[in-house]
């Protein structure tokens, strides 16, 4: 089995779903986000940095 990743990143939601692709807005929900302001703490794994790269206008990264 492969090790389990330390690394976390934490994600805001900073653009409303409103008026965007049903993709985009299920690639939200993925990320456990679905309003304005909320925030999300995931694993670093490149499936989640590719999901914040669709979403990238409407999440922002938080150190």
């Amino acid at each position: 089995m492969a090790p389990k990743s330390e690394a976390k990143i934490t994600v805001r939601q900073i653009g409303s779903p409103i008026r965007r692709k049903n993709d985009q807005r299920a690639t939200l929900v993925g990320l456990g986000l679905n309003r304005l302001g909320r925030t999300s703490t995931l694993e670093d794994t490149p499936s989640v940095r590719g999901m914040i790269a669709k979403v990238h206008h409407l999440v922002e990264v938080v150190e």
